[in-house]
């Protein structure tokens, strides 16, 4: 029997990959990671909330190492991020041992807030930004 995480995993992502997903991408004030599918080798791009600091953009995962853009950035951990309408590239390491829910209140506060609400397993990411 599936517990309550993996339920609110489910509903969640199900929600995001059809929905949410979809209708942010296409906004171009949205903030995106781009992947690259650890299988396909296509472009994955996924509409994230988070905030960049100089070089580096920092982001909270609320599935962790269940998110596929984890899953991807393990298998490849070069990454571009467009952050107001503008692409950088970069090298996403994702931290553990960062304290995520500390990292959320440094983050936009209407993700930052449903992250909290909807995640499971949170993650920081830094990711290194290139000039």
């Amino acid at each position: 029997m599936a517990g309550f995480g993996d339920l609110r995993f489910r509903a969640v992502t199900s929600l995001q990959r059809n929905v949410v997903n979809p209708l942010a991408r296409r906004s171009r004030s949205q903030t995106l990671l781009e992947t690259t599918g650890r299988t396909s080798g296509l472009p994955r791009r996924t509409p994230v909330g988070g905030r960049r600091t100089g070089q580096e953009f920092w982001l909270v995962s609320e599935f962790g190492e269940k998110s596929q853009y984890i899953r991807n950035i393990r298998a490849d951990p070069r990454v571009r991020v467009r952050v107001a309408g503008r692409w950088y590239d970069g090298i996403a390491h994702p931290l553990p041992e960062d304290n995520a829910r500390a990292r959320l209140r440094t983050l936009p506060r209407y993700n930052s807030a449903v992250v909290r609400a909807v995640g499971t397993n949170l993650l920081t990411v830094r990711v290194d930004l290139a000039d």
